[in-house]
């Protein structure tokens, strides 16, 4: 792939060893809708405002935004800023912040209590992303003019309204806590943010400039 601006090195590395013939036709459809949407922003010159939505708003979500906003880095797609929420408010699991960490993202605890806030930085040069649970429609995240992207199937179905949502778009992916407290928890969790990764870089590679 032809990396347009530098991420981290280790991020970097993993990100050039991306093999997108192994997403299905079917898993490329499902994609195809936000693709459509970034690409109508972009094309317009408009803010491309993501919203990643799981229930939790402790893993799929966290994985999604991050990787989203890492991916829109690498091909250089400006003015695209990623959120996540829950249909409720818990923390970032740990493992999320191991598995990122592992990938190469540089990651500090500005907080601690109940539901810590990180930041999770992919680039010398670019603003981190803040990690932290909060709700879909927490004060942090926009009101209006943004995508909902349903990451998991149960917040889809709980959240048959997204109030401000310009476009829903379910691109959910299968929820690794069914491996907490278990000897696959380190593989499992691994497989899903590779999984996610690949699929918003595969998303973005799309974008025509």
């Amino acid at each position: 792939m032809l990396n347009q601006n530098v991420l981290l090195p280790k991020i970097q590395s993993l990100v050039q060893s991306f093999d997108f013939t192994g997403i299905s036709k079917e898993r490329k459809n499902t994609l195809q809708s936000l693709i459509d949407f970034i690409q109508l922003k972009f094309d317009n010159q408009k803010e491309i405002r993501l919203n990643l939505i799981c229930t939790h708003n402790s893993r799929r979500s966290h994985f999604s935004q991050v990787w989203a906003q890492t991916a829109a880095h690498y091909y250089g797609i400006k003015n695209v800023f990623c959120y996540s929420g829950g249909t409720e408010a818990t923390a970032l699991f740990f493992k999320v912040i191991e598995t990122l960490e592992k990938s190469g993202f540089k990651i500090k605890k500005l907080s601690e209590g109940n539901n810590p806030v990180y930041t999770i930085k992919f680039s010398k040069n670019k603003a981190p992303v803040i990690g932290f649970s909060k709700t879909y429609d927490d004060d942090f995240n926009p009101v209006n003019g943004f995508a909902a992207i349903m990451t998991c199937s149960q917040a889809d179905g709980d959240c048959p309204f997204i109030a401000g949502a310009e476009k829903r778009i379910p691109v959910n992916f299968d929820d690794p806590k069914i491996f907490d407290n278990t000897p696959l928890q380190t593989e499992k969790y691994q497989e899903r943010n590779l999984q996610i990764a690949i699929e918003m870089f595969y998303v973005f590679s799309q974008i025509k400039k």
